[in-house]
Formats: C-alpha cells, sequence, structure tokens
C-alpha cells in the first residue's frame, strides 16, 4: 500500500501478481480466479442474454404461427368486466364467427368499449377454432425478449460472481488458518507477550 495525495492509503494495483517474499501461493492462485470469473461472468451474461432473447422470439413467432385472425360478429352489447391490474377496464362480450369447416361457433371475446351488437371485430383462433387471447406483436415480442434477456444476463452474470466470491471467501479463510498456525508456532520465540 502507498500513500495517497489525499493522506489515505491506495491500493496497488496487481499487487496479487508481483513478486514478494510475503506473498503466498494464494495469492497467485486468487488472483488468476478473479481474472477467470470476471471473463466467465461476461461470457455467461452474453450468452444467457442471446439465448433468452432468440428463445422468447422463436416462442413468439410460434405462437403467431399457430394463430390467426377471423372477423366476428357482436350477438350482444359490449359488457364492462373487471378492471385490469394496470387500471384499465376489460369489454367482453358473446361474438359468432364461422369457423374453418363452415359451422357457426359462439364464444367471449374481448371487444372494444363502444362495440353494439351487430357490429364486427376480429377475433383470434387457435389451430383447433378456440377463441384465444391477441398474439403479441413483432415489438412487444422484442421488447419482452430484452427485459427477460437482460434479466437471464444478469442473472447468469451474478450467479458466477457470487460462485467466485465464495471460492475467494474460502481461500481467505485457508489464509487466516495458515496464519494463526504459523503464529502460534513463531509467537512465543519472540519473548513475552503483552496485551
Amino acid at each position: 500500500m502507498t500513500p495517497s495525495r489525499h493522506g489515505k492509503v491506495a491500493g496497488v494495483r496487481w499487487w496479487r501478481l508481483r513478486r514478494n517474499p510475503l506473498r503466498r501461493r494464494s495469492y497467485l492462485v486468487e488472483a488468476w480466479l478473479l481474472l477467470a470469473v470476471w471473463i466467465l461472468a461476461v461470457v455467461a451474461a452474453a450468452g444467457a442474454g442471446v439465448w433468452t432473447v432468440l428463445a422468447v422470439e422463436r416462442h413468439i413467432d410460434a405462437l403467431r404461427a399457430d394463430r390467426h385472425s377471423v372477423t366476428a360478429v357482436l350477438v350482444e352489447d359490449a359488457q364492462r368486466t373487471v378492471g385490469t391490474a394496470d387500471g384499465s377496464d376489460n369489454y367482453r362480450a358473446t361474438v359468432r364467427w364461422t369457423a374453418a369447416d363452415g359451422t357457426q361457433a359462439i364464444g367471449l371475446a374481448r371487444v372494444d368499449s363502444s362495440s353494439k351488437a351487430g357490429s364486427t371485430t376480429h377475433v383470434w383462433l387457435d389451430t383447433e377454432g378456440r377463441l384465444v387471447p391477441d398474439p403479441p406483436t413483432a415489438t412487444q415480442g422484442r421488447i419482452e425478449g430484452m427485459v427477460l434477456g437482460v434479466w437471464a444476463a444478469a442473472g447468469a452474470g451474478g450467479a458466477v460472481l457470487l460462485g467466485g466470491r465464495g471460492v475467494s471467501g474460502r481461500l481467505e479463510r485457508r489464509r487466516l488458518e495458515q496464519w494463526d498456525a504459523e503464529w502460534t508456532r513463531i509467537g512465543p520465540q519472540w519473548g513475552h507477550k503483552t496485551g
């Protein structure tokens, strides 16, 4: 440690790698461990983030490919249902549409608040002809992928850093135990103890 301009002790860079008769082998191991942990954390974070973004986009593309829109006619006026968590109101109505086999199908769908009986709307169906929620748009899919990718990257990088910190702490405890054992052995040679 060297004094800084402000009177505080400043750390010496790369002190674990410098030659010093007091340097223990565990310092060198810890230095290489820290370097490896940081590199692995960056690689893991980038890999997890990119993989998550691609997985979410593939999932949303599959949803969009699995669903198709059809025109439906409202059988009744739109009715307000319980508000959603974001404070907006939901409006639903019974709608009728023509299925792929030509039969008439009826179901309850989310509609605009101003929809009246007899007006038309678009509803989404799955491959079996059941009503399903609207699939996310490409922009919504990208945003969801990026948000989840950032969380996955932070989790993967954080897990690697946490694991590295655990190994570093174990090395430090081992070093302290060695110092304690050496002090116990050498301390009495210094004469009488004070304190």
